[in-house]
Protein backbone atom coordinates (compact mmCIF):
# COMPACT_ATOMS: atom_id res chain seq x y z
CA UNK A 1 0.00 0.00 0.00
CA UNK A 2 1.43 3.37 -0.98
CA UNK A 3 2.04 5.43 2.14
CA UNK A 4 1.64 8.68 0.23
CA UNK A 5 -2.05 7.99 -0.41
CA UNK A 6 -2.99 8.64 3.21
CA UNK A 7 -4.03 12.23 3.89
CA UNK A 8 -1.71 13.98 6.32
CA UNK A 9 -2.39 17.12 8.35
CA UNK A 10 0.66 19.26 9.18
CA UNK A 11 0.26 21.87 11.92
CA UNK A 12 2.66 24.14 13.83
CA UNK A 13 3.44 23.19 17.41
CA UNK A 14 3.29 25.91 20.08
CA UNK A 15 6.62 27.11 21.43
CA UNK A 16 5.60 25.69 24.85
CA UNK A 17 5.68 22.25 23.20
CA UNK A 18 9.06 22.83 21.60
CA UNK A 19 7.94 24.48 18.37
CA UNK A 20 8.33 22.87 14.99
CA UNK A 21 5.53 21.03 13.26
CA UNK A 22 3.45 17.90 13.83
CA UNK A 23 2.10 15.69 11.05
CA UNK A 24 -0.88 13.45 11.82
CA UNK A 25 -2.61 10.78 9.74
CA UNK A 26 -6.35 10.87 10.54
CA UNK A 27 -7.00 7.49 8.88
CA UNK A 28 -4.46 5.75 11.14
CA UNK A 29 -5.26 6.40 14.83
CA UNK A 30 -2.22 7.51 16.79
CA UNK A 31 -0.02 7.79 13.71
CA UNK A 32 1.97 11.01 13.87
CA UNK A 33 5.45 12.46 13.75
CA UNK A 34 7.10 15.85 14.02
CA UNK A 35 9.91 17.91 12.58
CA UNK A 36 11.54 21.32 12.62
CA UNK A 37 9.90 22.26 9.30
CA UNK A 38 6.63 21.19 7.63
CA UNK A 39 8.68 19.27 5.04
CA UNK A 40 10.63 17.42 7.73
CA UNK A 41 7.43 16.52 9.60
CA UNK A 42 5.91 15.21 6.36
CA UNK A 43 9.02 13.14 5.57
CA UNK A 44 9.13 11.77 9.13
CA UNK A 45 5.47 10.79 9.14
CA UNK A 46 6.09 8.51 6.15
CA UNK A 47 8.25 6.36 8.44
CA UNK A 48 5.50 6.45 11.08
CA UNK A 49 2.96 5.27 8.48
CA UNK A 50 5.21 2.37 7.49
CA UNK A 51 5.63 1.33 11.14
CA UNK A 52 1.88 1.69 11.81
CA UNK A 53 0.98 -0.46 8.79
CA UNK A 54 3.58 -3.11 9.70
CA UNK A 55 2.36 -3.28 13.31
CA UNK A 56 -1.28 -3.59 12.21
CA UNK A 57 -0.33 -6.37 9.81
CA UNK A 58 1.72 -8.19 12.48
CA UNK A 59 -1.21 -8.03 14.93
CA UNK A 60 -3.69 -9.21 12.30
CA UNK A 61 -5.63 -5.95 12.42
CA UNK A 62 -7.49 -4.52 9.49
CA UNK A 63 -5.68 -1.66 7.76
CA UNK A 64 -8.04 1.17 6.83
CA UNK A 65 -8.08 2.29 3.23
CA UNK A 66 -6.99 5.87 2.63
CA UNK A 67 -9.96 8.22 2.85
CA UNK A 68 -10.82 10.80 0.26
CA UNK A 69 -8.52 13.80 0.30
CA UNK A 70 -9.17 16.25 3.07
CA UNK A 71 -10.42 19.72 2.24
CA UNK A 72 -9.80 22.77 4.40
CA UNK A 73 -12.76 24.86 5.43
CA UNK A 74 -12.33 28.56 4.77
Amino acid sequence: MNQLKYPVIVQPLPSEEGGGFVATVPDLPGCMSDGETPEEALANVQDAIAVWLEAAHDMGRKVPKPSAQLALAG
